[in-house]
Parts: C-alpha cells; structure tokens; sequence
C-alpha cells in the first residue's frame, strides 16, 4: 500500500480528544450551548467579514434579530458570491455534511433540519462525524449563568470535561479585590486560593486555563504576578493540574464590532521559559496566537519537558498556516505536541474544523515519512499509528493525567 495511502487510512479513523472548545451540553441553557444554522452563520468570524461587503453600520448589524442576522450574511457571502474563506467553507462543510443543500437561496431546509434535532442525539451525531471522543470546555465561573449551572449540581455528559478558566481573576485587579471582600479573607492571595480550591472540588476541571495579551510578563510586581506565583502555580501543583497559557489576544481593537472586534500581537516567548524553569513540578500547556512566536515556542518546548505546545489557536486556524506550524512542530519535536484543538464555539464548527485538520495532517505527516524515507528508514504501519494516536488523544491524555516526574530536561 503507498505510504500515503496507509497515512490517510489512519488518519480518518483515529479518534481524537479536542482540548479546548467553548462547547457546553444542554444543561447550561440555550445562552451558553450553541448550535444550528443561525448560529454558524453568526459565528464572529463571518460577522467581521461580512463587514468588509456591506455598507451596514456596527449598530445596525446589531439592531437585527439572529436570524436576520443570519440571513443577511448568507445572501452577502454564500449565496452573492463563492464562499471562498475558511470559515465560509466551514459552513460548507457542515451543511454537506448533513446532506443539506450548500447552494441554498437562504436558510429555510437548514433551519427546518436542525429544529427537528433532539439536543443530546445530535451532539453524538457531530461527535461521530468529527471523529472525537471527547471534548473539553472552558468553564467561567465568574458568569452568573454558568455559576448557577454549576450550583444546581448538573449531572453533564461524560463527553465533555471541564476546564477552569480564570481569565477575569489575573487579567482584572477588581476582581481578585472582589473575591477577598466576599469572602472576609485577609487578603486576595488568601481569598483566590480557597476561591480556587472550592471550585476545583466541585468542577473536577481537567486542568486551569487563561488567555493573556502579548504584553504578558513574569515575574511582575503586580496583582497577576502575585497570584500567578502565590496561587495558580502551587494551587496547580497541590492539585496535580495542568495550567493552560494562551498568549497573544489583544481585545476588542475595534469594540463596535464585539467579539469579532479582537486582535492579536507578538509576545515575549521568554515568559514562557522563566515560567517552566521556576516551576519544575508543574506542568504547562501553552498556545501562542501570533505566527511569529511558533518558533520560539517550538524551541522552548525543547528545552522544558514540562512544557506541551497545543493547536493552532484562532487566527492561526487557516489550513496554510497550520500546515507550515504543524511541519516545524514535527520538525522539532517529533510527535510530542498536541497539533490542534478545534476552539470551537457553535457545536457543528466540530466537524469541519477536525475535517481540515485531518486533512491537514495527512499531507504534513506525508511530507515527514516520506523524508524518512529518503534518509534511510520506513516507517511501518505500526508506528504511523502510534504517532498519530499520540498527537490526536495520547498526549493530552497524559498530560491531564500526571505527565511525567522530573519534567525540566534540556533535549537539544
């Protein structure tokens, strides 16, 4: 059989665990888990988009109910012209798919498809089709709505796990004052610690997580720095947790357009290593949002085992650029990464995003055998799938489940 061939076989039917996702199951309520044809059309993505062919102002857009919405983007970017971006043809996908029509003049048998779906059948139904065995949230527990949830002691799918995410504790002063005023402690240090502590008992997260702005620094005589260093990292460490670093967001660059109004920037790939090295015995999972950091962390993650790259985070997800970081990742670490998460936001974006990157992944892990190959050694069909079970599932099942002991090691 060619290797290439044997590279695609494998790659279609190993199932895959998607670390980072903003998904929820249908106990969080219709604000927080999203899906259907409404909302893919709305993802924030195309709302920028159909921006740059509309007269309409930010206000107006806004003024619309969701379907109007909906139906203004479709008849603006699917049905007046191709649909050529990434996240236009996600939509594509999914609407193939489902065996629906993808050059529709509007939005009538979509929603009438997804409207007939029951919730809980249907998130099996894309779980199966993106080729996934589980997925992971990101759990705020500084949103009322999901608090509730939380309180209400909610039985979730056992598909989904949890992840603890904090981004309001280290990135907003107030917050951490908040918490310390609430609860009588002493101090916020003290406060976000049993904060923590409380949260992690009731949420079983598979590890702790924060998106930061490229102006990240550590250490830093500040609130974050303080609690980074007296709080997230002995709390991850007592709790055997993973922390999860995503660097590089510049928010709401153009407010009028809401979500879709985010940025990005480079950041200081050094952190990252002063992080590691101080904390021996904590292990990180790190995603950087700027292209220009890849190499860098790729060198780091050299340098510190304790340390795993994962995904292709946001902007970085267009099949020509995640090509070119997946190859350099491969090129220096072998299969010790995790080379993708989906971030996905509407429930039905599970499919097209894990349809390109397996698709991805074919051709990058094409090019490697084959250059291995040339230099003298097949690889069998046994280790082509070790290595993809590994990248897909392995690694990040190891990593939430303990890692590795001694984890600091120089590798090159």
């Amino acid at each position: 059989m060619p290797m290439r061939t044997t590279i695609e076989k494998i790659v279609a039917k190993t199932l895959a665990a998607d670390i980072h996702t903003h998904l929820y199951t249908p106990e969080f309520g219709p604000q927080l888990q999203l899906w259907g044809i409404d909302e893919l059309v709305t993802y924030h993505y195309l709302v920028a988009e159909q921006f740059r062919f509309c007269s309409l102002k930010p206000e107006q857009f806004w003024a619309m109910s969701k379907e109007q919405q909906a139906d203004h983007i479709w008849k603006l970017l699917f049905v007046d012209r191709a649909p050529l971006s990434e996240a236009c043809r996600g939509v594509i996908a999914v609407l193939k798919a489902f065996g629906l029509n993808t050059s529709a003049p509007d939005l009538k048998e979509a929603r009438a498809f997804f409207r007939a779906q029951d919730a809980h059948q249907h998130i099996g139904n894309v779980l199966k089709l993106a080729g996934l065995t589980e997925v992971v949230m990101t759990n705020d527990v500084f949103d009322p709505k999901e608090v509730a949830v939380w309180e209400s002691g909610v039985r979730r799918d056992p598909q989904f796990h949890a992840a603890l995410r904090i981004d309001p504790l280290l990135n907003d002063p107030a917050v951490g004052k908040k918490i310390a005023a609430d609860s009588g402690a002493p101090d916020e240090v003290t406060a976000a610690r049993k904060f923590l502590d409380r949260w992690i008992e009731r949420m079983k997260p598979l590890y702790l997580a924060v998106s930061l702005p490229p102006s990240f620094q550590y250490p830093e005589d500040s609130l974050r720095g303080r609690l980074l260093r007296d709080v997230i990292f002995p709390t991850c460490k007592a709790n055997n947790l993973p922390f999860a670093m995503m660097i590089g967001v510049r928010k709401r660059v153009n407010p009028a357009l809401v979500d879709a109004g985010d940025s990005l920037g480079h950041a200081d790939t050094s952190v990252v290593e002063r992080i590691c090295l101080e904390n021996p015995d904590n292990r990180f999972l790190v995603t950087m949002l700027s292209r220009e950091n890849q190499h860098e962390l790729c060198v780091a993650a050299r340098k510190f085992s304790n340390l795993m790259i994962f995904g292709c985070w946001w902007f970085l997800n267009n099949p020509s650029i995640t090509r070119e970081i997946t190859t350099e990742r491969i090129e220096l670490l072998g299969a010790s990464t995790i080379p993708q998460h989906s971030d996905a936001r509407i429930l039905e974006q599970l499919i097209y995003k894990w349809a390109h990157t397996r698709r991805m992944m074919v051709d990058v892990l094409d090019e490697a055998y084959r250059a291995l190959a040339e230099d003298g050694r097949v690889a069998t069909e046994k280790e082509i799938q070790q290595d993809v079970e590994q990248m897909f599932r392995g690694n990040f099942q190891q990593w939430v489940g303990g890692g590795r002991r001694n984890p600091v090691a120089a590798l090159g």
